[in-house]
């Protein structure tokens, strides 16, 4: 979880692995092993099925290699960067995908800019659907340094979060992912709503980065 761009190379990422099930109907995996060749015989179907599974597996990370690489982008020939898709004058939260009211997108940005004056810490949200989102054009945009986190919401890959190097240092990369598992997933979006998902997971991320810095931090998503 291939671009050619890179981020700078301090920048790390938090974000949940992508599963791929598949379940063929009345199919079942048979293999016979032969004395002199000791090898396992797959049914025809097997090979097509890999195929398919990697494909899939591969366009999902290409989807989310923006934010979902261990470290900054992975190498590779495409990707998606879209800057017509930036509004004209900086945004602390893009709303490609018009999740957000225009009174949800203004107090989130109000949080976001006082978070920062607190804190130092700078916080940047995309909301988007999947091939709908500006890509690496947000990289110059936000100017994105080792005390940015960059929020991506999509409701085809969950919630993802781009973590700089200093902002690591003081959170339990275990937040990350409790963030996601309690606000991204499936359930509370068709429940709460896009928009509440996301303004959970700011508020959350807030009250963490506003925590003193010590053992037992952020060991709370609330």
């Amino acid at each position: 979880m291939a671009f050619p761009l890179q981020l700078p190379s301090s920048l790390t990422s938090r974000h949940h692995p992508l599963t791929v099930f598949t379940s063929p109907a009345k199919a079942s995996l048979s293999h016979k092993i032969t004395p002199t060749q000791n090898s396992i015989q797959l049914p025809k179907w097997v090979p097509n099925l890999q195929s398919k599974s990697l494909k899939f597996l591969v366009s999902c990370s290409l989807a989310l290699a923006l934010f979902c690489t261990g470290v900054g982008f992975a190498d590779g020939k495409v990707g998606v960067n879209k800057p017509e898709l930036l509004p004209k004058e900086f945004a602390s939260v893009i709303d490609v995908a018009r999740f957000l009211s225009d009174g949800q997108e203004k107090r989130l940005a109000q949080e976001i800019t006082a978070l920062e004056n607190d804190t130092g810490f700078k916080l940047r949200v995309l909301a988007q659907n999947y091939p709908d989102t500006p890509g690496l054009a947000i990289k110059d945009f936000w100017k994105v340094d080792d005390r940015t986190i960059v929020f991506v919401a999509d409701p085809t890959f969950g919630r993802n979060f781009n973590v700089g190097a200093t902002v690591d240092l003081d959170i339990p990369r275990s937040f990350w992912s409790r963030l996601a598992g309690k606000y991204g997933n499936i359930f509370y979006w068709k429940e709460m709503g896009e928009d509440a998902s996301i303004k959970s997971a700011v508020m959350a991320i807030s009250a963490c980065l506003r925590e003193p810095v010590g053992a037992n931090n952020c060991s709370e998503v609330k």
